[in-house]
């Protein structure tokens, strides 16, 4: 169980350090493995009288923290399925997630409950003093005595096609065979402070957490107001001696930019993990320069199986890449190519779906069978077996050894003029001028309607140094006609969710503010 997967530290090193976070007085401060477990039992004993049956969900919102973590791992004791929202989701997002998910419990890190709870919902407040119930859960029959590997142990709702959240159900047995998996294919030391980033809503939350306490390292949580500040971002590191930080790649855009020489000092700093997007490769160009010799891993999946592969990025990274490789899939999992026909592909270099098989495998979209069985599919290798495989949506090709370069998604193939055109291989060729941090292409209408390639822009020193003709005559130096921006646009900042991904929804505002 999850629980006891990452609580196995309380009795093999139990005054070993599990969380190092920020006191309320503004400090740092150590909870200890054995720590972190008498919390767990403190919130398994205020849920447990609640009545609440295996199965039902309990809505989190919260930052990551000690405490954070001790309820869902309490939730995990219960059979109750934990449902993570992050205090920056707007009101209106969580109460459609609440509409879905029906939880029988909302618990908040906030002084008051900001949605307007449904009927029959508990609402309370949950920190250092317990839970503080405002509303009591509707009173319910209980039906199930026992937890099994089987039962969900959390649903996280990301982005949905149709406009609605769309729940990714995970399994007890699938989240631990999940962390199995990326232990046995990482090198992290019992003495190792692990940064965490992403909030609490972000599987990569939950990924940091199970790599630190399932490897018997540290989990660093850092506040997330740092990340908007650089210069505290980094004296946050330093101060509590983080040896690797793991986040989405643009949480060191402002770094380099602004404060690069700090960077260069910052000595502990051994490993950065990313995930979440491809880092663009002048950044990483720039961050290797500051630090030689750090390690930069690749982690790439998806939140159906909380990743895929982990892969160290080569030092020194060749002058001619112009894509990082994804490596293979983690140990005990196995990836494959298909082609439009559903036969698999052999051959290096020959673009197809990735399809996966996986111990960690999610058990389904939370109330939306078409949905799942479109992403569970049959093996098409054997498929009499009955066995179901996850089809990611992502097109990738094998290099000369066997490793996998990610190219896009299925969804990000587009048409100009007749022409496929693969969008990620547009922003790699912007992303290789030399003032460039970041791009982001789309297809958006222009003035007149037509459908046209966009391109936006963010530069390694501001805004002002970039011309739009300049990257247009640049990209056609390698690209055919129908693959360069019709418009350029060049930004400041690059827009980004609250999970640090660019804000795609933004930039279509920003390209068509009256629309």
């Amino acid at each position: 169980m999850l629980h006891e997967f990452l609580l196995a530290g309380a009795s093999l090193v139990p005054d070993r350090t599990a969380v190092l976070e920020v006191a309320e007085g503004g400090g740092p401060q150590a909870v200890g493995y054995r720590e972190l477990e008498r919390r767990v039992d403190a919130f398994a004993d205020l849920l447990a009288p609640l009545g609440l049956d295996v199965g039902d969900r309990v809505m989190l919102e919260a930052d990551t923290s000690a405490h954070a973590i001790a309820l869902l791992l309490a939730c995990s004791r219960l059979g109750l399925a934990f449902v993570p929202v992050s205090p920056e989701t707007p009101v209106r997002r969580v109460e459609a997630i609440a509409e879905l998910a029906e939880p029988a419990l909302f618990l908040t890190t906030a002084p008051i409950c900001r949605i307007q709870a449904p009927a029959g919902m508990g609402t309370g407040r949950f920190g250092p003093a317990g839970i503080e119930l405002w509303t009591r859960p509707r009173d319910r029959v209980r039906h199930r005595r026992a937890v099994v590997e089987t039962d969900p142990a959390y649903i996280i709702f990301t982005s949905g096609t149709t406009g609605r959240p769309k729940g990714v159900v995970m399994t007890q047995r699938g989240i631990v065979s999940y962390f199995r998996m990326l232990i046995a294919d990482s090198d992290i030391a019992p003495g190792e402070r692990v940064a965490t980033t992403a909030p609490l809503q972000f599987d990569l939350s939950l990924f940091d957490v199970g790599m630190a306490l399932g490897s018997l390292a540290c989990c660093v949580p850092v506040p997330r107001a740092l990340l908007r500040w650089p210069r505290r971002f980094l004296r946050f590191l330093e101060e509590t001696g983080v040896t690797q930080v793991n986040g989405v790649p643009s949480i060191w855009r402002q770094v380099l930019r602004h404060e690069p020489d700090r960077l260069a000092a910052l000595t502990a700093l051994r490993a950065i993990l990313f995930s979440g997007e491809e880092f663009p490769l002048p950044e990483l160009r720039r961050l290797r320069e500051l630090r030689p010799g750090i390690r930069v891993l690749n982690s790439f999946g998806h939140t159906e199986c909380m990743s895929c592969s982990l892969t160290e990025v080569p030092d020194p990274l060749p002058p001619e890449t112009v894509r990082l490789s994804i490596g293979t899939p983690h140990p005990g999992s196995e990836g494959m190519l298909v082609d439009p026909a559903g036969r698999p592909i052999e051959e290096a270099g020959v673009t197809g779906e990735l399809y996966l098989r996986s111990p960690a495998m999610f058990a389904g979209y939370w109330g939306d069978p078409e949905a799942t069985a479109a992403a569970q599919v049959p093996d098409p290798l054997n498929p009499r077996s009955g066995q179901p495989v996850f089809r990611t949506g992502d097109l990738a090709y094998r290099g000369p050894a066997g490793e996998l370069y990610y190219c896009g998604r299925t969804d990000s193939q587009v048409q100009i003029r007749g022409n496929r055109v693969e969008l990620g291989e547009v922003e790699a060729r912007i992303e290789e001028h030399p003032d460039v941090a970041a791009a982001t292409a789309l297809v958006l209408p222009d003035a007149t309607g037509e459908e046209v390639l966009f391109a936006f822009v963010t530069g390694r020193s501001g805004e002002a140094e970039i011309e739009p003709r300049k990257i247009r005559a640049f990209c056609a130096e390698s690209l055919p006609a129908y693959m360069i921006p019709e418009e350029v646009r060049i930004l400041a900042e690059m827009p980004l969710t609250p999970n640090g991904k660019v804000d795609r929804a933004a930039l279509r505002e920003r390209a068509h503010p009256h629309d």
